[in-house]
Order: structure tokens, then C-alpha cells, then sequence
């Protein structure tokens, strides 16, 4: 297959792929260095036990003078994968629909390059850059327990960040295929969007409702983190399931852009 479409995408994105990398570092690292203030302050998880159950529910139960729970809480809780699905929607829902409405897809697919390769190829650009800033997120988080002397396992860190980008990429491509499906890009991402805040909150306030717990497992975030990888590394089944969702999402995907009248 040809790579000329990745090399265009990692080309255009390369300065906001920069920043997206700096910010993302310096929140790692400002993350860790503020970790010793909390350590030596064991009335927070007196304050954590006392908080309403809808809130332990989002940041679990775990305590937060710990590393585990420290990270977990601030990063690995909510900001990584709201960061990370946010990055994977807004590139899903522009790869077809945003070269589609901005009038340059028929440019495209004018050369010896048929649609679902294009596809193919928007999606492996999303896999390689979502990649990238995964790797720099864990460079930044393990400098940052050295700078800080935190004493954590770094494989395990690496594994939430891999379960990490298995949500995000699942989201990007539910993206994707909503802007294959469309052609609009505003609709895509707004859709993925609205489906991630219903899958966040499901899997939260799932364990306090009992009428939603049969349905928790319907929620990505579910396989995403109720495994706690920081704890106990990647939980193998939960990471196959996000998978198999990217896989047969990024397959409807395919099948119906090759079948779309496109506007071009």
C-alpha cells in the first residue's frame, strides 16, 4: 500500500501535532512534580473517602496519596482520554468528511487511488499520530517520576497509556466512519462526541444505579479502565474488545464510502 496519503497528513500536521506534544508533555510533568505535596498529606484520602459516591464513582476509590491513585486520578480518570478523544474525533471526523466539504477529495481521487485506500491510509495517519503523542505522554510521565522520585512500575504506566489510545482510536474511528457514512464532518464529530460523554457517564454511574449496571459493558470505558492497567497491567480480553470495536468500525467504514455517492 502505498503511503503517500500518510506522509501528506503527518506533513500538514506537523506543527499542531508539535503543540498537541507539548502540551500534553508539560501536563505529565507538571502532574508528577506536583505528586510530593500530596504524599505527605494523608487527610486527602480522609477528604476522598468522604466525597459523594457519584464522585468516587468517576475517580474511583483508590487513595490518592499513592502514586497509583495519584496518577490514576489526575490523569488516567478523565484528562488523558478526554485529551486523546478529542485528538482521534476531531482527525477521524476530518480524514474523509473534512477533505470532502472542503472540495479537495475529488483532487484525491482523481490519481490511481481508489476510496477505500484512501481510507485505509487516513487511518493509519490517525494510528501514527495518536501512536506519537501516546509515547510521548509516557516519555513525559516516566521523566517526570524520576524529576520527582515517584516509584512506580513504568510498564504498567505504559499500560494504561496503551489502554489509553485503544479508547481514543475506537472513538476517531467511530469518527471516521460517521464522516464516510455522512460527508459532514461537524455532524461526525459531534456524534462520536455525544456517544463518548453517554459511554463516560454510563460507566460511572453505572455501579450506583442498579437499573444501568446490566448495561455498563456496553460502555468503551468499561474495557478502558475497570481493569485498573495502572495497577495490574493490560488486561488482555479488555484490550482485544477495543480493538475488534476500531476493526469493525473502520470496516462499515470502508464498505460504505465505496458505495456513497460522494460530493465531489
Amino acid at each position: 500500500m502505498s503511503v503517500s496519503v500518510v506522509k501528506k497528513v503527518l506533513r500538514d500536521q506537523r506543527r499542531s501535532l508539535f503543540w498537541w506534544a507539548v502540551g500534553i508533555s508539560a501536563l505529565a510533568l507538571y502532574t508528577m512534580w506536583f505528586y510530593p505535596s500530596i504524599a505527605t498529606a494523608p487527610e486527602l484520602d480522609q477528604m476522598m473517602r468522604e466525597l459523594p459516591p457519584a464522585f468516587k464513582a468517576m475517580f474511583g476509590e483508590l487513595s490518592i496519596t499513592t502514586p497509583e491513585g495519584f496518577i490514576n486520578t489526575e490523569l488516567f480518570s478523565f484528562m488523558m482520554p478526554l485529551l486523546f478523544m478529542v485528538f482521534t474525533i476531531l482527525q477521524g471526523s476530518a480524514a474523509v468528511a473534512g477533505e470532502e466539504e472542503q472540495g479537495t477529495l475529488d483532487l484525491v481521487l482523481s490519481t490511481p487511488i481508489t476510496r477505500r485506500r484512501f481510507v485505509l491510509e487516513k487511518f493509519m495517519a490517525m494510528v501514527v499520530t495518536t501512536l506519537f503523542l501516546a509515547l510521548i505522554l509516557w516519555l513525559s510521565a516516566v521523566a517526570g517520576t524520576v524529576i520527582a522520585d515517584i516509584e512506580i512500575n513504568t510498564a504498567r504506566l505504559g499500560a494504561a497509556i496503551f489502554s489509553t489510545f485503544l479508547l481514543a482510536l475506537a472513538f476517531g474511528t467511530l469518527a471516521l466512519t460517521l464522516g464516510c457514512a455522512t460527508g459532514k464532518r461537524g455532524l461526525s464529530s459531534s456524534v462520536a462526541s455525544a456517544l463518548a460523554v453517554i459511554a463516560y457517564f454510563l460507566n460511572t454511574m453505572a455501579p450506583m444505579v442498579e437499573s444501568l449496571k446490566p448495561f455498563r459493558k456496553l460502555s468503551l470505558f468499561y474495557f478502558y479502565n475497570s481493569a485498573d492497567p495502572l495497577r495490574n497491567g493490560l488486561d488482555t480480553g479488555h484490550a482485544v474488545i477495543l480493538l475488534a470495536v476500531t476493526v469493525v468500525l473502520l470496516l462499515i467504514g470502508l464498505k460504505t464510502v465505496g458505495k456513497r455517492d460522494l460530493q465531489v
